[in-house]
């Protein structure tokens, strides 16, 4: 019943993407959480090209990805999982946690280290705060990301099933908690409890320093709350909130161009 799934897991991760940012493009038309400052057509454009270039880059630099690696964990009988005999009842429900848990510290990592925050804050520089923002990364940060994902999964050893539905699901996260959409307050606040709702990751989108550096959570909320890095509410409330990296809002540097160099500038607000 997996294998079909496994064998068609590019048609099952695009179906889903493209799910998912229909969803969120609409309620974003219906109902938007704020005004766009930048041209959307522009934004858009830039986003999806740089989203399009790291999915070709990927597919060059890896002759297998996570589920390819996962598999050939399972061949040669790799990680704590395979090891244990750890059967997927609770194999897969216990690796979706630790990667989300991973992604978590990976995501710290790129605030914390210069160099790397270099190249994350290309992710931070889009000034508009829209569904289109959750695939707009630097291709070298997608690359090591990558590869930490690898190192996990050899580490772990989870069914290569398990993989897939952690890095469809942090896909389809990413499209949801991106979202400039509006969900009324108490239904977010309930919200939270499960899952990285947009008005608690739009907070980490701030120009204000302490809150950049809070809600790194992308899937699940636990870890932010468990390890002191989460807020609840910007300081000046949301609709007010001033979002990206100040020196890097202009429309120019919204360009593809531009977002590949990223990393190479050094401007002071």
């Amino acid at each position: 019943m997996l294998s079909p799934i496994l064998d068609n897991q590019a048609a099952v991760r695009l179906g889903a993407l493209l799910v998912i940012v229909l969803l969120v493009a609409s309620w974003e038309i219906i109902k938007p959480r704020r005004a766009l400052s930048i041209s959307k057509p522009l934004r858009w454009t830039n986003n999806w090209l740089i989203s399009l270039l790291n999915t070709a880059l990927l597919s060059v630099v890896f002759p297998v990805m996570a589920v390819g690696v996962a598999v050939l964990a399972a061949e040669k009988n790799w990680g704590l999982f395979n090891v244990l005999d750890v059967p997927a009842v609770l194999s897969i429900p216990l690796f979706v946690l630790a990667f989300d848990f991973a992604i978590y510290w990976q995501h710290r990592l790129y605030h914390l280290v210069p160099v790397l925050w270099r190249l994350h804050r290309m992710h931070h520089a889009d000034p508009d705060f829209d569904v289109s923002t959750g695939i707009r990364f630097h291709p070298v940060s997608i690359i090591l990301s990558m590869l930490i994902k690898m190192l996990v999964v050899i580490a772990l050893g989870p069914p290569a099933i398990a993989v897939l539905i952690s890095e469809v699901l942090l896909n389809v996260t990413s499209m949801f908690n991106h979202g400039n959409i509006y969900i009324p307050p108490r239904i977010d606040k309930i919200l939270r409890r499960i899952l990285v709702t947009p008005d608690m990751h739009r907070l980490h989108h701030s120009v204000i320093l302490e809150e950049t550096n809070s809600n790194f959570g992308f899937n699940f909320p636990w870890w932010d709350r468990l390890f002191g890095s989460y807020r609840d509410q910007p300081r000046g409330g949301h609709a007010a909130m001033e979002i990206g990296i100040r020196g890097f809002q202009d429309a120019h540097d919204q360009m593809l161009h531009r977002l590949i160099l990223h990393p190479l500038y050094d401007r002071t607000p």
